[in-house]
């Protein structure tokens, strides 16, 4: 192995790592959200609200897509990533009110 691909190496482990760190604040990150949005459902179904709300999903996609642009991400993915995760805390909310 010559010293250019060494370091190389070197450098794919080092990005590799901060990948790696990145993934477990997604993960935590995501599961802080899930507890706040659990919190939110069992609200919902104590009080019989509808499980999912339409004009706050809407406005949270637009604050989202905002969001993607000023980071530099893409914001279709950013809107699809959001919806997914919409999509799971209705289907939450849905399984508490029974």
């Amino acid at each position: 192995m010559n010293d250019e691909t060494a370091r190389a190496e070197m450098l794919l482990a080092k990005e590799r790592h901060h990948i790696d760190n990145l993934d477990a604040i997604l993960v935590y990150t995501l599961a802080e959200r899930f507890k706040a949005t659990q919190a939110v459902g069992r609200l919902k179904a104590e009080h019989e609200l509808p499980p999912s709300d339409p004009a706050r999903e809407e406005r949270q996609i637009k604050r989202l897509r905002k969001l993607a642009l000023d980071a530099d991400l893409d914001p279709v993915f950013a809107e699809t990533f959001l919806n997914f995760i919409i999509s799971e805390v209705i289907r939450h909310h849905e399984s508490m009110k029974k």
